[in-house]
């Protein structure tokens, strides 16, 4: 399955566990060699909500939150275990969230995901910054200087605003803020140009992945960071364009909304 060209592979794991996700992760994400995708995604019972979700990056690491992938659960529960309702909790490592299903003729058209609080404190992030925020701060990177916003969605973020956004070499400068110093955890770094009003274009290196076609936290990292820097406004939808198609995200004072869809690609059998 894929939220906006973010593509991993969903294992059903109601009746049966995976063994090593670390491991399979890393063998099944190679898209040459095998299966292809931006990682792996175990769904899972849950005593807590209606289901749990665990997502293994490509380089077998495992991330707390994913928002793509988590609306991507909720269409498999929805459409697969037939869950049916239009509001599924699904336990994540980074709390329990909340999604708001849109259904047609049976099908999950959409989903709208309760993302929680943006965290803005640097310990919390963790970003190695003084002071309760990390907003429009230098950091040196690969010789160059530049004016990060630092946000946690569940796992760090590290947004970057730039005129253009083309031409950037991703390959080249994506892992110097993924292994920076600043960021003890390593961090997904968000490429932003700002289009207009509550309008903004964004690419995305993922710690773990490199850069991927569509990251759903990012873009809610991209929307607040926006915001805090002036450019866009709080409690009003903020579209986001990344290479994979769109997001809608809303940040308020409590929460962060986003909203975007869900595709099944294919089904089928493994031997591990």
């Amino acid at each position: 399955m894929h939220g906006i060209a973010n593509d991993y592979i969903y294992f059903d794991c109601f009746e049966e566990t995976l063994e090593n996700p670390e491991s399979v992760a890393v063998k099944l994400s190679d898209r040459r060699k095998s299966v292809g995708g931006d990682g792996i995604v175990m769904i899972c019972k849950s005593d807590v909500a209606d289901a749990k979700m665990r997502m293994f990056n490509a380089d077998g690491s495992e991330g707390k939150m994913c928002g793509n992938a988590i609306r991507c659960v909720g269409k498999f529960l929805y459409e697969r275990k037939h869950l049916q309702k239009d509001v599924l909790s699904v336990e994540t490592l980074s709390g329990i969230k909340m999604l708001n299903l849109t259904v047609s003729e049976g099908k999950v058209r959409s989903v709208t995901v309760n993302m929680g609080r943006a965290e803005l404190e640097p310990q919390k992030i963790p970003a190695r910054f003084a002071g309760t925020s990390a907003v429009n701060v230098p950091l040196s990177v690969g010789g160059t200087e530049r004016h990060v916003t630092c946000v946690s969605m569940g796992n760090p973020h590290c947004v970057v605003f730039a005129d253009e956004l083309a031409a950037l070499d991703l390959e080249k400068i994506g892992p110097g803020f993924e292994t920076h110093e600043a960021f003890p955890d390593r961090v997904n770094t968000e490429f932003v140009r700002v289009i207009g009003d509550n309008e903004i274009e964004m690419r995305v290196w993922e710690r773990g992945s490199g850069e991927t076609w569509a990251c759903g936290t990012g873009a809610c990292a991209a929307a607040v960071a926006s915001v805090l820097n002036g450019y866009c406004k709080m409690n009003e939808e903020i579209l986001v364009h990344l290479r994979g198609g769109d997001l809608v995200v809303k940040y308020t004072e409590n929460a962060v909304f986003m909203t975007g869809g869900a595709e099944f690609a294919f089904t089928g059998e493994i031997e591990l």
